[in-house]
């Protein structure tokens, strides 16, 4: 069985610039994968299967497998494939969960993107870049910049994709309290849709100057999503009492990520932090600089 990882994504950074006018809403956003991710592994089957594992599998388990974005990937393809006369052969496709689900963190998406470089590897089917973005946009806005995974600025709706050479990876804990966060509905509830654009960013090169570019960056759907799940506030809070250099909502939530000073300094404040609050999904890990 040949596998992938499916590195989480982290928005260091999200603005919300306006909203078209078939109501999605445009984003600037700076964001970065990590070591810390799903894995999708897949091998010759005699007919389609979708298999789920790990940790944090249970919350999908009772689930129509069909929904899966793993699932629809692997439909999506073969579709696509069929309209060029290739028949591509069942497959087991397993996916071993280990981010929490719903979190804001790109788990699915992420889980997507990865299904779909395995089957194209897999398949020996190769559609082209313009054709597998086309796909990873039809599974949803997260899916292209997953299939990307490297550092980059997403705008539009996601789907503007502009790659960043940070020159150093980020030390971080991410913590999640366990609460699922709907995000429809948090872009519902947002106060401004007009906010200013994301600033260039500053210190690629230099760490220090980097994450004081990055304080004055905003995530315009936190304080929405603080006021839907009042657990968004404790986990920043613990972040920052645990020594995080700066702390931050990711994506629509409610994982939150806390940038430490090194990867020491990371592993000790999640080890204490998984002390004070048990029920909570906590983790220390490292931001990728490349493709993996």
């Amino acid at each position: 069985m040949t596998g992938i990882d499916a590195p989480a994504k982290i928005n260091l950074a999200l603005h919300v610039t306006g909203r078209r006018a078939d109501g999605f809403h445009l984003i600037e956003s700076l964001v970065v994968f990590t070591e810390l991710g799903d894995r999708v592994s897949i091998e010759t089957s005699s007919s389609d299967v979708f298999r789920l594992e790990g940790q944090e599998s249970q919350v999908l388990a009772g689930e129509d497998a069909g929904n899966n974005l793993v699932v629809r990937a692997r439909d999506m393809l073969r579709a696509d494939a069929m309209r060029s006369a290739r028949d591509l052969s069942p497959v087991q496709i397993c996916l071993d969960k280990r981010l929490p689900v719903a979190s804001g963190i790109g788990g699915g998406s992420a889980d997507a993107a990865a299904a779909l470089k395995l089957l194209c590897q897999h398949w020996d089917y190769h559609p082209g870049a313009e054709t597998l973005s086309r796909i990873a946009l039809d599974l949803g806005a997260d899916v292209p910049m997953c299939l990307d995974g490297r550092p980059l600025i997403a705008r539009g709706i996601g789907e503007a994709l502009t790659p960043v050479e940070l020159g150093f990876p980020l030390d971080m804990v991410i913590v999640n309290p366990r609460v699922g966060v709907s995000t429809p509905k948090v872009f519902q509830a947002l106060e401004c849709r007009e906010n200013p654009p994301l600033p260039q960013p500053q210190g690629l090169g230099d760490r220090e100057q980097f994450i004081a570019w990055l304080r004055q960056a905003r995530n315009d759907l936190q304080p929405a999503a603080q006021r839907m799940v009042p657990e968004i506030s404790q986990c920043l809070s613990a972040l920052g009492t645990a020594g995080a250099r700066m702390a931050r909502m990711s994506g629509s939530g409610a994982s939150c990520f806390g940038l430490f000073a090194d990867a020491a300094e990371a592993l000790a404040a999640a080890q204490k932090l998984k002390q004070d609050q048990p029920d909570w999904f906590i983790a220390a890990t490292r931001t990728l600089t490349a493709t993996r």
